[in-house]
């Protein structure tokens, strides 16, 4: 009676070549003083003015307030045009804060419950 075949069979068998080595795997030689590091130049982002803190209140509750429509998703921009598009008159002192600090994720997104994100 001949035993079942198995799938293993159709390769052929290698050998390990020493104790906790992987088959395929090449010994590493590490030298201690040949080790060299290139740290690649990134640009940086230019400094951008900090908003005070009576502006991101004031941007909290703008994003707090449900009556210029959900926040999620978009920028605080966007939902203050859309706000205007509806005519939901939101504030005008918003929409200046957002252009001046256009560049500031602080300012340009919104404030998530908990201090979570930007």
């Amino acid at each position: 009676m001949e035993q079942p075949r198995r799938i293993t069979d159709s390769f052929p068998r290698r050998r390990r070549r020493g104790p906790g080595r992987l088959p395929g795997r090449l010994k590493v030689k590490k030298d201690k003083d040949k080790v060299q590091v290139k740290v690649l130049d990134c640009p940086r982002a230019p400094s951008q003015p900090t908003p005070d803190q009576a502006l991101l209140e004031m941007l909290r509750r703008f994003d707090l307030s449900w009556e210029y429509g959900p926040c999620s998703g978009i920028t605080r921009l966007q939902r203050w045009e859309r706000a205007q598009e509806l005519g939901l008159s939101p504030p005008g002192p918003i929409r200046d804060a957002l252009l001046e600090y256009r560049d500031n994720p602080d300012v340009t997104y919104r404030w998530v419950w908990g201090g979570m994100g930007p």
